[in-house]
């Protein structure tokens, strides 16, 4: 089994589409946590569809497992090889 790599989709509307503010923290839509990024990209895919006709509509993957464990980082750890 492969490690668990925590990922987490949420969204909402952006006041300005050239930012990442949202209007209204409180309506956020949290879709879920995922144990992989290729979960976690099929249900950002499916929410972003969803919401296609709204412009200030944005969702977003969050690479949780990054953030709770900085090893976990893959870009990170192919840096450090090539130097």
């Amino acid at each position: 089994m492969s490690k668990q790599l925590l990922h987490l989709v949420f969204g909402g509307e952006l006041g300005d589409v050239k930012g990442v503010d949202f209007k209204d923290l409180s309506a956020l839509d949290v879709v879920g946590f995922y144990p992989n990024y290729a979960a976690a990209h099929r249900a950002w895919q499916a929410k972003a569809r969803e919401t296609i006709d709204n412009a200030q509509m944005r969702y977003f993957i969050v690479h949780l497992h990054r953030l709770l464990d900085p090893a976990t980082d893959v870009a990170k750890k192919k840096t450090r090889k090539k130097t």
